[in-house]
């Protein structure tokens, strides 16, 4: 009789251990049980962000990233045009690291306020994708253009000969390229970059990998340093509307302005192009919706 309960015990164990397990895990229903929340999407027009203060300080984040970011990568190029000589060995990639690593910087220290976008076209591939609302999209564009300009006008302020006599870091297409050409890498660069913003601060990676949002600025700025890597002989690089706005606007040439439609329309393809993409192909979100 002992022995007959103990085996009863046994069976009832693996039973018990098999309803955990399927409680854990239900066969065919993995894929349909989430352990990450997809945000809601914010309103269209949400009126109620003007009246809240955090909604300030994220524009006053993005007006203080922007003009750090133009400070010191507009400063970088003007040190390396003036002196040249001494800074051949680094030249183009000296440039491309002071991109890239404020990016990096400034991310990490502004994606709880504001998100860290510090460029335009981030922000609009994110609006497109209805991460955030029209009204805070248009503040945050409005405030990154401003600090861009601000950020430019300082460094004239240090070295005004240098600035006006070596370009003032704005963005022209170069000799040997055409519209069409210096477009293109536009358009490409600008979709590395928001393509890499959106992997980096997807949701679901967020939620499986406890380490992405400490690194997500890492793959951002390594992203800038690349493209400008690439394109830095073609335009100079733009990819970012803000910093070639305020180095025109602070320059102030004829030449600056005849390609700035350039720096304008290609970042903006670009970021289209990298919210459809994600949003359509990587996670394919409108047929989950539909199902």
């Amino acid at each position: 009789m002992r022995e007959r309960e103990k085996m009863e015990g046994k069976e009832e164990d693996v039973k018990l251990g098999a309803n955990k397990f399927s409680e854990r895990q239900p066969i065919g229903m993995a894929a349909q049980d989430k352990d990450y929340k997809e945000p809601p999407p914010p309103p269209l027009l949400d009126f109620g962000e003007l009246k809240s203060w955090s909604f300030y300080r994220a524009g006053i984040a993005e007006f203080v990233a922007t003009f750090l970011f133009l400070y010191i990568s507009i400063l970088t190029v003007m040190g390396v045009v003036q002196n040249e000589s001494r800074c051949a060995t680094v030249g183009i990639q000296g440039i491309a690291w002071s991109f890239g690593g404020m990016i990096f910087a400034l991310v990490y220290c502004t994606a709880g306020i504001s998100g860290g976008h510090i460029n335009p076209a981030v922000t609009f591939g994110l609006f497109l994708a209805r991460k955030l609302s029209l009204i805070r999209a248009v503040f945050y564009i409005i405030m990154q253009c401003l600090g861009a300009i601000c950020g430019a006008g300082v460094v004239k302020g240090f070295q005004k000969h240098v600035y006006e006599t070596n370009g003032g870091g704005a963005n022209v297409v170069n000799s040997g390229y055409s519209n069409g050409g210096a477009l293109g890498a536009e358009i490409m660069g600008t979709f590395i970059l928001v393509y890499t913003v959106f992997s980096a601060t997807d949701a679901k990676r967020k939620a499986r990998d406890s380490h992405v949002p400490i690194l997500a600025p890492l793959p951002i700025g390594f992203a800038v340093f690349l493209v400008h890597l690439a394109t830095i002989p073609i335009t100079g690089t733009g990819i970012n509307p803000a910093r070639s706005l305020g180095a025109a606007i602070i320059y102030n040439r004829d030449h600056a302005w005849d390609d700035q439609w350039i720096f304008w329309v290609g970042p903006g393809i670009g970021a289209i192009l990298a919210a459809v993409y994600h949003q359509v192909v990587i996670r394919a979100l409108p047929f989950k919706r539909r199902s």
